[in-house]
Order: structure tokens, then sequence, then C-alpha cells
């Protein structure tokens, strides 16, 4: 028998505010939200008032094709009508066509006889707690398994991920950690080397620390870490959640430094939304992993991979990579020596601008309220990172909004 209470609750909520319902609703670990964004298009998103607004965050680096690109939506759509998923212990079509793609964007510029091979999930955070667990395994038979990671990192909110990042406001409410982490100062090789011990097995960084604030790391610093770990016998961890996918002017962070990792993650926007992530590791690395040692429900399911394989053939069809270092050229030519500016950071598509005062909130509050959405990134940091197919046109108008936002702040 229908329950006709339950099937009325449902329709009521078709009328209800979104916005109310969120507040009501949901946890609180996200803050009050105080927009309703209901639909997008390229560059742009627009909210349940019908305002338009310039997204210059992309969700966080995820939507670099844009909102709703036509070609992953169809990709989609057309993978929904044959089948959404399967367990893992069946193969697909979709997701090792995927895995090929990413090994070869990851090898660009490698000797061929380099080889590696792919574990998907469902996020960055899951995709992170997949590379330690394989360093781990990789170093059992060792007694190795402590890992050094940088202060300001961040590798995501699961438990061995939180552990890792090296960021003590997120980490406190949560303790005790797990043992076995390790964070030392950013950009500082000795600190590492001093950190080294009879235990370690890996050492993980970003190529650029979004959350920490869009940080660079010096010229040499990469290629100097990649050294050492070949020198200690050690395995390169590379976090590429935020920066891989073309966002930096190279597929990959670690790519301007001319060095290769042993183990690189990615996700965001890989999927263009929709939730997919990747852990690569060469070859004799993730031969670690025995059938059963580690696995995910959802990972590599065919609709999240359709979306994975659509997004990448754009990419490459944009030249994603060359776009974003082009484009990027735009951000130093509006923003750098305006008032208020202290300097920017990073690179592409993947900027930092760094504030002489702390009002990253309100500014960016400014910002939204002119139709244009940045990110603060603590008291004195916006983050820029908008989708790689916006115009130059866009780029000058966004920078017009911010400036002035900026001048009101002073």
């Amino acid at each position: 028998m229908v329950d006709q209470a339950l099937v009325d609750f449902f329709d009521s909520l078709e009328e209800a505010d979104s916005l109310v319902l969120s507040d009501s609703s949901l946890m609180k670990n996200y803050g009050k939200q105080s927009v309703c964004l209901v639909r997008g298009s390229g560059v742009w998103v627009y909210d349940a008032d019908g305002n338009a607004y310039l997204d210059f965050l992309s969700g966080i680096a995820v939507a670099s094709l844009g909102h709703a690109h036509p070609k992953v939506a169809a990709a989609v759509a057309a993978q929904a009508e044959k089948l959404v998923h399967v367990s893992n212990i069946f193969a697909t079509e979709v997701g090792p066509k995927v895995a090929a793609m990413l090994n070869r964007l990851i090898l660009t510029g490698m000797p061929n006889k380099v080889n590696g091979r792919v574990f998907f999930a469902n996020s960055g955070a899951e995709v992170n707690e997949a590379a330690i667990k394989l360093a781990r395994k990789y170093g059992l038979e060792r007694g190795r398994f402590h890992i050094i990671t940088a202060l300001g990192s961040f590798h995501g909110r699961t438990m061995g991920a939180l552990s890792a990042t090296g960021q003590r406001s997120k980490q406190a409410p949560f303790e005790p950690l797990l043992p076995g982490f390790s964070h030392v100062k950013w950009d500082d090789v000795g600190a590492i080397e001093d950190e080294i011990n009879d235990h370690t097995i890996a050492i993980m960084l970003e190529p650029i620390q979004g959350e920490g604030g869009v940080v660079d790391p010096s010229p040499g610093y990469l290629p100097a870490v990649r050294e050492l770990c070949d020198r200690r016998g050690l395995l390169l961890i590379m976090d590429e959640v935020q920066t891989g996918m073309g966002r930096t002017g190279a597929w990959f962070g670690f790519q301007h430094h001319g060095i290769l990792p042993d183990i690189v993650t990615v996700a965001k926007a890989l999927g263009s939304g929709v939730p997919i992530g990747a852990c690569w590791a060469r070859e004799d690395v993730a031969e670690a992993f025995s059938a059963g040692d580690h696995g995910t429900t959802f990972g590599g399911q065919p609709l999240a991979a359709s979306a994975a394989l659509a997004t990448i053939r754009e990419m490459i069809q944009i030249d994603a990579p060359g776009r974003a270092a082009e484009l990027g050229k735009l951000f130093d030519k509006n923003l750098e020596g305006k008032p208020g500016i202290n300097r920017l950071s990073g690179s592409g598509m993947l900027r930092g601008v760094q504030l002489v005062a702390p009002v990253a909130k309100r500014v960016s509050e400014l910002c939204l309220e002119r139709g244009l959405i940045v990110n603060p990134i603590g008291d004195n940091t916006i983050r820029l990172a908008p989708p790689i197919i916006v115009s130059a046109s866009q780029i000058d108008h966004a920078c017009d909004i911010l400036v002035e936002a900026i001048g009101e702040m002073l």
C-alpha cells in the first residue's frame, strides 16, 4: 500500500525554498549558503533568481571545460542508457581507455620503457588514500611505512589523507590521527632529508600548494626532492588533484619541473564534475597491490569513466595545457602592480592573488555581489581557477571586478 503521507511530503519539496531547506536539512560543515545555483553554461552559472555569475572557481578547479559541456553531457547520457554501474569484478569498455590515456598523459616526454597502472576511485581524498596505502604496502616487507609531507599541504579529509595534510587547523578536531606521518617546512629539501629515518618509504607533495594559498615551489625544489628519493630509495608521490589535467599550463604540474613521480593522484577536473579520481603508479610500484588489497564500489564505473573519457578527448582537442598557459598571462597583465595586490602566485589557470591586507573574505563577497565567483583562502589570498575554456575578454572583465573590489577595501 502506498504511503500517501510520504508521497505528499515528496511532492511538497518541489515548491520548497532551496536555501531554507539547505539550512534546515544539511550539516553545517560548509557554513551558511547564500546563493542557490541551478544551472550553468560554459563559464557562467545562474542562481534561482536568474542572476548570472562568472565562475572563476570552477567548483574548485573541477569544471575546466565549463558547465554543461555538450560533448561531456552527450557521453554521459549515452552511457546512462547502456550501463551505469557494475562491480569491479567485471571489466568494462570505458574505464581501461581512461587508464590508458592517463598513462599516456602522465608519461608525456618520458622514455617508452616507463609504464604505469591506474586505480580508480571517486574523489581526490580517496585516491590520495590509495596512494598512501600503496606506498605502505610497497614498503611492508622492509618495515617501511613512514611518509613525509609538507607544512601547508592539503591531501583530503579522510583519516589517512587528513593525517598526511600539513594543516593543524584541519587536523586538530579529529585527533588522534594515524601515526606514521611527518610534516616539514615547504620548499626545504634539507628539512625533508633531516626527517628521513629507517622506516621512511615516501615523500608526498603538491606541485603547487592549492588549499595552502596557491604557494609555488622554488624552481629547483621538486627536482632536488626527486634526486633525494632516488638516492635514499624512497617513493615520490605527487598530489595533482587540483593542479592536474592541464590547469597549470602542462598536463600535470610536475611536468614543469622535468621529473617523473612514482605515484600520481588526479581527480577534480578529470570527470568535468562527475565524481572520479585516479591513482597512477609506476608499474613495479603498482604491483605491490594484490587482488583484494584495496577497492571501492563505485571506482571506475562506466558512467563516471564515460565523463572522464569525453573530458580527456575534448581537452586534447582544445590543447588545454597550451590554452591555460597562454590565457594565464592575462592575469599578470591585468593584476600585477595594482593597488592592494602584493603579488601573484601559481601558473596557468590556477592563480593566487596575495593581498596587502587581511580582507580576502570581504573581497570575495563584493565580487559575488557584482557577478563574479572567486575564492578566499585564509585572510590574505584570493584563489582564481576559471574554466580553461574562458575567453580573454572574460578574464579582463573578471580582473576589473576584482581590482575594483580590492580597491573598495583599502
